[in-house]
């Protein structure tokens, strides 16, 4: 047997179907991958290799009910499958359990098996699926499965857990509570004294740590360059600077450790702001996240209420404060509400968040575009100046309101 040619199965459960899949496998496999490696191919391999997991995971689904694992001794499918199909043990208990799911969801089953949405989708919608939830659940499942279809993940979730808190408002006061008593910390020395740690923190405790923790590191980049630029005599490469980035981060930490220790005890505490999106629930449906996206619930922001300062933020047409339009950059309350609406670069192939990112102008301002919120967006820089060097189709003023 060549090193090109597949095992192919044999017996009684080796199904001419399955027999003849396995020849169009092989068949592919002697392709030269580069003769698909073009836009279109590879959105096709992407939306058939879903659709064959939903096939396995269907399959994996009537072997998990019918129990011929037992045979051979193992307690559960997923152990069977971890042991004879040398899987790990979350995969394996994955592919089970979306198995069972899609029984239950039968609008997102078809979706998945046209390549339409994948298996995280299934997953995340899974989630949600509560015994308080589930009539709601088999209402809106086309309303759910179309945004799948639609948008991005990561985005999507955000509506899913919208969608979860409408569908059972205490139910997701509780989960906020009990996301915040899971949180957790543990650093601890190994047997060659490095020390090994992890956290799991709430969305708001994460927001304060986690932004903290760039700054401190984004402090520590620019000292790097600096120092790199000055000992080459010209821009540094990142392969050049004396640090990586994982080690920047690693000492990070470490400065915010010092610099907390040396605080003095009388010291006054940081109060934090927080940008928070609260829209008219009549209007525009209910929205309670803070400026990255972090969907919460609204009970969960009463413990910082007498603590920290709440942001308002106004995107309506008029009444609200807005830098002059005429002005050539975006300052102030304008930068700062295209910032908090936009979360992210707008290009479709990019997620480099707000923070890193430039204002730009729909209409150029030497076009005569003006510096508003309607005509603005956030542009990374990569993409920025692509757009400069080549201007993507329909880029044109938004209309005005009425």
């Amino acid at each position: 047997m060549s090193d090109n040619e597949a095992v192919v199965p044999t017996g009684s459960f080796a199904s001419t179907e399955l027999l003849q899949f396995v020849g169009a496998i092989d068949q592919l496999m002697r392709t030269d991958p580069t003769e698909v490696s073009d836009l279109e191919s590879i959105a096709e391999l992407e939306r058939h290799l879903e659709r064959f997991e939903y096939f396995v995971t269907k399959a994996v689904a009537s072997f998990a009910t019918k129990g011929d694992w037992a045979v051979d001794g193992a307690k559960t499918p997923a152990a069977w499958l971890l042991t004879r199909c040398h899987l790990p043990e979350v995969v394996a208990r994955r592919q089970v359990r979306r198995g069972r799911a899609l029984d239950q969801l039968p609008l997102c089953a078809e979706a998945w098996s046209e390549g339409s949405i994948g298996g995280a989708h299934i997953d995340a919608l899974a989630k949600v699926r509560t015994e308080m939830t589930g009539e709601a659940l088999a209402r809106d499942e086309a309303l759910l499965v179309s945004h799948a279809k639609e948008m991005k993940f990561t985005p999507f979730c955000g509506v899913l857990a919208y969608w979860e808190q409408l569908a059972n408002p205490d139910g997701a006061e509780e989960s906020d509570m009990a996301r915040q008593a899971r949180r957790d910390v543990y650093l601890s020395p190994t047997v060659n004294r490095m020390f090994l740690g992890g956290m799991k923190l709430d969305p708001v405790t994460g927001v304060i740590v986690s932004d903290e923790l760039k700054r401190l590191e984004r402090e520590l980049f620019e000292g790097d360059w600096a120092k790199a630029r000055d000992e080459l005599g010209r821009e540094p490469k990142i392969s050049e600077l004396c640090r990586t980035s994982a080690q920047r981060r690693a000492d990070a930490l470490k400065e915010m450790a010092i610099r907390s220790k040396a605080m003095p005890a009388d010291a006054r505490r940081p109060e934090p702001l927080f940008t928070i999106l609260v829209g008219y629930e009549t209007l525009h449906g209910r929205i309670c996240e803070l400026s990255g996206g972090h969907v919460l619930s609204p009970g969960s922001l009463m413990e910082w209420m007498d603590g920290g300062w709440f942001e308002r933020i106004v995107f309506s047409p008029g009444k609200r404060i807005e830098c002059s339009p005429h002005s050539r950059f975006f300052t102030g309350a304008t930068r700062r509400a295209v910032e908090v609406r936009d979360q992210a670069c707008t290009h479709e192939f990019c997620d480099v968040p707000a923070e890193d990112c430039q204002i730009d102008h729909i209409v150029p301002w030497a076009q005569g575009g003006p510096t508003t919120q309607e005509n603005a967006r956030l542009l990374c820089g990569f993409h920025n100046r692509l757009r400069n060097q080549r201007p993507p189709p329909g880029d044109q003023l938004p209309p005005p309101d009425d």
